[in-house]
Order: C-alpha cells, then structure tokens, then sequence
C-alpha cells in the first residue's frame, strides 16, 4: 500500500491522499477580485485528485497585496468575487479547498514577475508599505513604515474580519502565511525586527504578533475546520531567522492547537544563499517533526512520486506540497498513483482516458 494515499485527518477534516497544492500567487486579479483565470487555473487543479488544494495567498487588506494584481478578502466586493469562484468549483469537485491569508509587509507595492517583479514606488502607482520596522528590503527600495500597536491591533481586525468572510464562502481550512518574508515573517526574523517593544527583541517577542494572529483566527474560525500555518524554516543568512526558532514557534503553535505546520524557507532577505536540489527543504520539516504532534507538510523540488513515497515512508514528514511541479503537470497525482499501484478520484468525464496498463485507477467521486 503506497502511504503518499493513505487517509490523512486533519482535525475533522479527513483527505484521501497526502498530496496537497500550495498556493501559488497568480498575479491576475481585478483589485483584489478573483477572475475568470481563477476559475481556469483552479478549476483544471481541482481535477487532479490532491488531496487538498489551497488558494493562493490572499491579502487580507488592499495595502498587504504583494502586487495590485492579487487576491484578496478585505470587502464585499472581494468575498462576492470569490463566492462565484468557490460555487463554480464546488459543482465539478468535492476536493477540500483551502485559503492562505497573508499581508505581503514591506514585500507589497511590486510589479507582476513577468513584468520586473520590481517594487513601484509610491509616485509611479505603488503605496506605503508597512512592517515591524522602518527597513527596506532591497537597496534602493522605499522604506516602510514602522506598525504601531493601534496599526497592529487594525491588522489583527482585518485577518479576523477575512476569517468571517472565508467561513461564509465555505471554505474547509485556513492556512496563516508566516513564511517568504512576508509580514508574518517580518515580525519573526531579527534581521527585519528591530522593535524595542513587545513585538521586538526576543524570541518570545518576535513570535508574538504570530501567535496572537493564529489566536484570533482559530476562535473565529469554526472548530471543526482546521487551521494551519506556512512558515519560512530558515532566513538562509547567519544570524537570521533559522530552524532551532522555528521548532520553538512550532512547539508554541502545537500548544495553541495548531492543525498543521507547512514548512518551506527563504525570502526575507536578497543575502539569502539557499542550496536549492531535490528535498532541500525536506530536512527542516523532519526536524520540526520531532517536536510536535500536528502534523507537518514538507515542499521543496518535490517532483517524483518515488521521491513523494520515500518522505512520507519514512517519517519525514506527513504530508507533501506540490507547487511548480504541479502546475507544470496538473495531473501529477494521476500519474503517480498509477506509479504506486494506488487508486485516485477523478471526474466521471474522464474516466475513459485510463490507460489500459492501470485500468481501476479511478476511485468514483
């Protein structure tokens, strides 16, 4: 029995298979509203077979948008937006879906990578940005403004504000983004927190805004839906944010009843020197395994089923997350069942297309 298709529960939510899509940000909305490419790009995704599909990371208010073309949740014209998106997929699917929210922090205001991914200063359309301290984060960059405790306690309001609107949508779980050096992250890396008050300093301090953000959500979220956290296991920079602080986070987070940890890496800083290879990040999920009960999602160059099988056969993590790799193949899970000798759900209007080499791969929705 290949264990990548074991059941896996997450609080009361139980998937089909260990296989989950990240969110990967599209940079193709209408001021924060979703749009047909969403309906196209997610649609085609949530055929595959994964096990759970997370939407791209959505802003919770319009100035934490990392481009002007992101998703987001802050108003009723961006929930109604994402209600047609919901509805139109929850018709031809029953796979779980997801929603990451976010606040890009000081990495906000850019252009689309396919247009520089540069940030547009405020004169030339961009706005202020804002983060735990007045740092930019590239030379030459406007600096953001420094969040007071009135500005921090309005974003506290804005994620629960987002945790309301994504229940009315239906959404099954939520996943706090605290990683790729947006704000979350911000908060957490000394190299780009250098408050002098309760949200700065120590370890404790640093992880506070997280934890409290985390707090809010889950009370406001149904009980029964699980709640997860995306954290950035190392800054990849001596003397940043690194794992021995990430296993204290998640330990804090295990605590706090946390549904899963998703562990990838990077982002906060341009000094960063990551050793990129297949499963590099892997390790950094196995070794916040040891610590915790939650279970914990391991990313990184993930690309072949074998590869899949041997990180969850072995413990290193409990699941694994799919991004490049699957929008480069959005059939990967097809494709690696038939690998495995497992079986899969897809729609009934594909089942003819089974080759005859695994006939019965196809599970009935």
């Amino acid at each position: 029995m290949s264990k990548l298709f074991e059941p896996i529960s997450l609080g009361q939510l139980t998937l089909p298979n260990r296989i989950v899509i990240a969110p990967m940000c599209q940079y193709s909305s209408d001021n924060g509203k979703a749009t047909s490419w969403h309906h196209a790009h997610l649609g085609q995704l949530s055929f595959s077979g994964a096990g759970l599909l997370i939407l791209e990371a959505t802003a919770v208010e319009s100035v934490g948008r990392i481009s002007a073309e992101d998703l987001g949740l802050w108003d009723d014209e961006t929930e109604t937006a994402l209600k047609g998106l919901v509805d139109g997929l929850r018709e031809n699917s029953d796979m779980a879906l997801g929603l990451q929210l976010g606040h890009a922090g000081r990495k906000a205001s850019c252009a689309a990578p396919w247009n520089g991914g540069a940030q547009i200063p405020q004169s030339a359309g961009g706005w202020q940005t804002v983060a735990p301290s007045a740092l930019a984060f590239a030379e030459g960059t406007e600096s953001p403004e420094a969040m007071s405790l009135e500005r921090i306690e309005d974003l506290k309001k804005a994620y629960v504000d987002s945790v309301f609107r994504a229940d009315r949508l239906g959404f099954d779980l939520l996943e706090l983004h605290g990683a790729h050096g947006y704000l979350l992250h911000q908060f957490l890396s000394p190299l780009s927190n250098q408050r002098t008050d309760q949200y700065g300093g120590s370890l404790e301090n640093r992880m506070r805004l997280l934890l409290e953000i985390f707090e809010e959500i889950r009370a406001a979220f149904p009980a029964e839906k699980p709640v997860g956290v995306r954290i950035s296991a190392t800054d990849w920079v001596e003397g940043g944010w690194d794992l021995e602080q990430s296993i204290e986070l998640a330990k804090a987070l295990d605590a706090l009843g946390c549904s899963y940890i998703h562990v990838s890496s990077g982002g906060l800083s341009t000094e960063q020197k990551i050793a990129v290879g297949p499963n590099y990040q892997v390790p950094f999920a196995d070794g916040i395994k040891r610590y915790v009960k939650m279970p914990v999602i391991a990313v990184g160059l993930i690309t072949e089923p074998e590869q899949a099988e041997a990180i969850i056969g072995t413990g290193q993590a409990d699941m694994i997350a799919l991004a490049r790799g699957i929008l480069y193949n959005p059939r990967w899970p097809w494709h690696a069942a038939a690998k495995l000798g497992a079986k899969v759900t897809a729609p009934k209007q594909y089942w003819r297309s089974e080759p005859h080499s695994v006939k019965g791969l196809f599970l009935p929705k």
